[in-house]
């Protein structure tokens, strides 16, 4: 059984390849907020951004192999098993129903999402079911488009780890993370122009893309 005490964190994403600017940050972010897991969700029909070029099992074989050696991290298939777009909303509803009322849960986003979030399906009712852990990201600053947005993110902003372990929802958690600009579309760009990108990602998910022959030129020269 799930510790009902401990903050339980999870963090979604296509991983189309999962890489070192999923990992590190999260590995940082667990350090300063004091998570003893963070669950690893791959989405299967993302719906605000194009298809994965990797399969599912592809993408979930990647994951397993990029956190191995990692007791930190763990795995949710649900997202998998839909054949529907995965709206955040509906998974953090399903975990609230199965992890009760005052288990303590969060999400981690980047802060690019951040900045978005009014506009995602289910918006600011995402607090009502989780924290938001906040990763920084090149590129982006923390000032939200509206005053709307601005004082909502002001009114639910915590600084003091604690609190995300003593409420089981509501707050918003900016880490200071390292700042690592890596994207999985850059890591796709060069694999179809041929260039390495290893020191972007795990040795066994760049081992794996060789097999599997991911990302490879398109016109398959």
């Amino acid at each position: 059984m799930p510790d009902s005490h401990a903050l339980y964190a999870l963090l979604g994403g296509t991983f189309d390849p999962i890489h070192f600017g999923h990992l590190k940050p999260a590995e940082t972010l667990a350090q300063q907020v004091g998570l003893q897991k963070v669950t690893l969700m791959p989405n299967n029909v993302p719906p605000h951004r194009p298809q994965p070029e990797a399969s599912a099992s592809q993408r979930l074989a990647m994951v397993r192999l990029a956190i191995d050696q990692h007791p930190l991290f763990d795995i949710d298939e649900r997202e998998l098993r839909r054949d529907a777009p995965s709206y955040t909303i509906d998974t953090l509803q399903a975990l609230r129903s199965e992890r009760g009322e005052r288990q303590p849960l969060a999400f981690i986003i980047g802060q690019d999402s951040l900045l978005t979030l009014p506009g995602w399906h289910g918006g600011y009712s995402l607090l009502d079911y989780c924290h938001l852990l906040v990763c920084q990201r090149p590129g982006y600053n923390q000032q939200m488009k509206t005053t709307e947005d601005r004082r909502w993110l002001q009114q639910h902003l915590v600084s003091d780890p604690a609190r995300l372990h003593q409420q089981p929802s509501g707050c918003i958690f900016l880490a200071r993370t390292p700042l690592i600009d890596i994207s999985a579309t850059e890591i796709r760009q060069r694999r179809h122009q041929g260039q390495s990108c290893d020191d972007l990602l795990p040795a066994q998910v760049s081992a794996f893309m060789d097999r599997e022959g991911l990302y490879r030129d398109l016109h398959g020269a």
